[in-house]
């Protein structure tokens, strides 16, 4: 039996686990043991996680969005685009969206590559006009195009979204190290060929953290997606919510995207303006297996769900267990 020092009795050469070097992280080595992640500061906002979950709205500047919900569909340019834009994302902001992101290429399967010249043109006027109008929220700019994301930060935003995360270019990672801002890495591949689904997930999204890191990305200002929807089948799509916590395993906070998504549509025969309580169903969902951030296009429905769910599944122990008085 050891003694209370961990010493082996009548064997004091074993010493126990304090003179078992192994039993010693190397010099610098981190833990290793996912804990609660600090809290990350996005265009001056503080977003504490674990206490509640953020609303992200979207705001489609794209005359081909899969949700219908386009900017740009009307033939408007970026530029009258922004009026409108504005328009949606005060009242957005009103509903409760704590970050709004802002893309100018659909990510729909068969959508039409633009370039970067005319991404530019699309989102900086819209990111531009709702960081004057609400410079109190953080503006996060979606696209893979390192020129682009530049150019919409110096317009205003505060992040990056990158829906190829796990890809091999760098470049925008590279730009979020140099500018000091947070980017999130979504999980895409360009077949849906997996051997483990979550396993191989959890894979391509640990790569891409890493790479983030040899590029100077600081380590509390990484943001992962599993990619709902992105190189997946439906029925992938609807194990990767079933299995969801695993994503947790990073220790990185985590966005979850499955507004309106086709997933949604194909289980309930219901076309893209129709999805919003098959949304708002994995929003719930989501929350319960730790996601912080869900992006929405119905803001009020998720953020009410939202709510509703923190309220259950973040309630401090403290007042988890106070009678409510009404047993009428």
């Amino acid at each position: 039996m050891p003694d209370p020092d961990g010493v082996v009795a009548g064997v004091p050469e074993l010493g126990g686990g304090a003179a078992t070097p192994w039993f010693r992280l190397p010099p610098g080595a981190r833990g290793g043991v996912p804990g609660a992640p600090v809290p990350l500061t996005v265009a001056g906002r503080t977003l504490a996680w674990g206490q509640r979950t953020y609303v992200m709205g979207i705001l489609n500047v794209t005359p081909d969005s899969f949700s219908g919900d386009g900017l740009l569909r009307d033939g408007r340019d970026g530029r009258d685009a922004a009026t409108t834009a504005c328009d949606v994302a005060r009242a957005m902001v009103a509903d409760g969206a704590d970050i709004l992101d802002v893309g100018g290429e659909s990510s729909r399967p068969g959508h039409a590559e633009v370039s970067s010249e005319e991404e530019v043109r699309r989102v900086v006027p819209v990111v531009a006009a709702v960081h004057a109008g609400l410079p109190d929220t953080p503006i996060s700019i979606d696209t893979i195009k390192p020129a682009v994301a530049a150019a919409a930060l110096d317009a205003g935003a505060g992040m990056i979204n990158d829906v190829w995360g796990v890809g091999d270019d760098d470049g925008l990672v590279r730009l979020a190290a140099e500018r000091g801002v947070p980017i999130v890495l979504m999980h895409n591949r360009a077949e849906a060929r997996y051997t483990n689904l979550m396993a191989e997930i959890v894979a391509d999204l640990e790569r891409a953290i890493e790479r983030a890191l040899a590029a100077n990305v600081r380590w509390d200002a990484i943001v992962v997606d599993p990619g709902f929807g992105f190189g997946k089948t439906p029925e992938h799509n609807l194990v990767l919510l079933r299995e969801l916590e695993a994503i947790r395993l990073l220790g990185r906070p985590v966005l979850l995207g499955t507004s309106r998504k086709s997933t949604l549509g194909r289980v309930l025969d219901l076309s893209p303006d129709e999805r919003v309580e098959a949304t708002v169903a994995t929003t719930v969902l989501g929350i319960r297996a730790g996601v912080d951030i869900v992006r929405v296009h119905d803001v009020r429905a998720n953020v009410r769900a939202a709510r509703m769910t923190d309220a259950i599944v973040r309630a401090p122990a403290s007042t988890a267990t106070q009678p409510e008085g009404d047993r009428s």
